[in-house]
């Protein structure tokens, strides 16, 4: 029997939460994808994790639509093997990653997967210079028939359907500009997708390593995938254990770490799509209900605090010109020690965001 501590002290390690410093390269949630939704999203992840990204070396990242047709930071020299690694499984799993946009292409008769290499080609067509997403999405709903497109109440338009659209941008080999709003879409200089992703990016893999012990339901409900698919594709050097009374599997090479796993004494600021806190098990992570309500809410994520391996409350910061205040919510009463670390990673936060003041208010 496995309990939360252990697991929660696991995965601090395997995250590299608990380093004082780090490279790229080694860098362990660059193998699966670092979410970059937000102001303090993929690069604040990796600063928690060790590693400045200064805009000079953003170079050496790349931007993609991936998992869950969000934005996430990867090693440029990897992008091949992440191309291949986040393709879908099946027709059926396409199906189910693009959402409704499955339904009028049934009815057509159109594949899922033939669908994505569909608008890929139109995307490689259109994207030659750097270009807008709205210009993008203006061209292709003059280049493809009537199963690809929606009409967009909003907009007052006809459109591709999301999920396709952002699926497909990397089967074309297309990036994303950082820090642009909306997005500006561009190729990928040398771009050639691998015919394999090998171990190191095979996404199941990735999460067992990063946020297991897991199960096959917990891993496709990250990956917006089909669990027959996940299940299908199970790694066999798997070791089963039990969590909460719930069976569960963990790489047969990290079992060890699991179960002998150090404590930690590490104080993070965790920013809102950290993956750390994009684990399925939410109930392992914050088994308290109001927390968990107040750590996910539907919308207006906040981040979280990590401290000593635990989740011990919420953070929102509000900035102005060149000051941020950062509210700390915290969960339970916390040691001078703990408030202090909050304090440091504060102006951590704030140099990061290039502030030159940062006031920190610590509720109770």
């Amino acid at each position: 029997m496995i309990d939360r501590r252990q697991v929660l002290h696991f995965r601090v390690q395997a995250h590299q939460l608990d380093r004082p410093g780090g490279t790229l390269a080694d860098t362990a949630i660059l193998d699966i994808g670092a979410q970059d939704t937000g102001p303090d999203g993929g690069r604040w992840a990796l600063a928690v994790r060790g590693v400045e990204v200064p805009a000079p070396s953003l170079a050496d990242l790349v931007l993609l639509w991936t998992v869950r047709g969000a934005p996430h930071l990867y090693r440029r020299a990897d992008v091949g093997e992440v191309a291949a690694a986040v393709a879908p499984y099946s027709d059926a799993d396409a199906g189910k990653r693009i959402y409704d946009a499955a339904k009028p292409l049934k009815a057509a008769g159109i594949g899922n997967l033939a669908a994505l290499d569909e608008v890929a080609a139109r995307l490689r067509d259109v994207v030659t210079t750097p270009t807008v997403k709205g210009d993008v999405s203006g061209r292709l709903a003059e280049l493809l028939p009537q199963p690809y497109l929606r009409f967009c109440r909003p907009c007052a338009a006809t459109h591709l359907y999301e999920m396709p659209f952002r699926l497909a941008a990397v089967r074309a080999g297309l990036e994303l500009r950082p820090d642009t709003s909306p997005p500006v879409l561009h190729r990928i200089p040398g771009f050639t997708r691998a015919a394999t992703s090998g171990d190191r990016f095979d996404l199941i893999r990735a999460y067992l390593r990063l946020l297991g012990p897991a199960t096959p339901q917990q891993v496709a409900d990250y990956l917006d995938a089909a669990v027959r698919d996940v299940k299908a594709r199970w790694p066999e050097d798997v070791t089963e254990v039990r969590v909460d009374g719930e069976a569960r599997s963990v790489l047969a090479a990290d079992a060890p770490a699991l179960v002998s796993c150090d404590d930690t004494t590490a104080v993070r600021l965790l920013g809102p799509y950290d993956l750390f806190l994009q684990a399925r098990d939410r109930a392992t992570l914050v088994p308290d209900a109001a927390h968990a309500k107040e750590l996910w809410p539907v919308l207006g994520r906040p981040g979280a605090v990590l401290a000593g391996g635990e989740l011990v409350g919420t953070w929102r910061p509000r900035k102005s010109g060149r000051t941020m205040k950062l509210a700390v919510r915290p969960w339970r009463r916390l040691s001078a020690a703990t408030r202090d670390s909050i304090v440091a990673q504060a102006q951590r936060l704030g140099a990061h965001r290039g502030v030159s003041r940062v006031d920190v208010d610590v509720a109770g």
